[in-house]
């Protein structure tokens, strides 16, 4: 996992900050995602992608010892234009509502526009994610179904893509 700047946001309700995930923080990540997704995350596309890769950066949120909130970056390459794809997002039950999902994801994307990537890839509810920017990318093809209206691109370097999505 890349060595990410630790980030910090003013958080709102409790104290809560966004930092980077360590390999400390794995077993705590791993529950957090569970709990949030259950079983049948293994079954979806976009897990598929992930299995056999390692993360490229990660961000948590933690009250207190405990992590509230999870999301990573994942090398890819989507034709010939390397990328992000992000996800998954998990915030813990309690802390749905204040907003901790959205700084997550603009911790990842902050830092991948750090990085000699094209953008970030993600499989998502494009109403929720056309405010940090991205817009729908038809053409990129992932490995197993998915609704294509859901796949969005983020741009960094690289405006639009397509091509077959496979680990980077």
């Amino acid at each position: 996992m890349s060595h990410a700047p630790v980030l910090n946001f003013a958080m709102p309700a409790a104290s809560s900050r966004i930092e980077a995930e360590t390999p400390a923080d794995a077993a705590g990540v791993e529950a957090l995602i569970m709990a949030a997704f259950g079983p049948g995350r293994f079954t979806k596309t976009a897990e598929r992608l992930r299995e056999g890769s390692r993360p490229a950066a990660g961000f948590i949120a933690r009250r207190g010892e405990r992590i509230i909130g999870s999301v990573r970056l994942w090398p890819v390459l989507i034709g010939e234009t390397s990328g992000l794809f992000l996800g998954p997002i998990a915030v813990d039950a309690a802390s749905r509502s204040d907003g901790l999902g959205a700084e997550l994801v603009q911790a990842c994307l902050d830092q991948a526009r750090t990085m000699a990537v094209g953008g970030v890839l993600l499989v998502g509810d494009r109403a929720y994610f056309e405010r940090f920017g991205f817009v729908g990318a038809p053409e990129a093809i992932l490995p197993g179904p998915v609704d294509r209206r859901r796949v969005l691109w983020l741009p960094t370097r690289a405006e639009t893509v397509s091509g077959r999505v496979r680990i980077g």
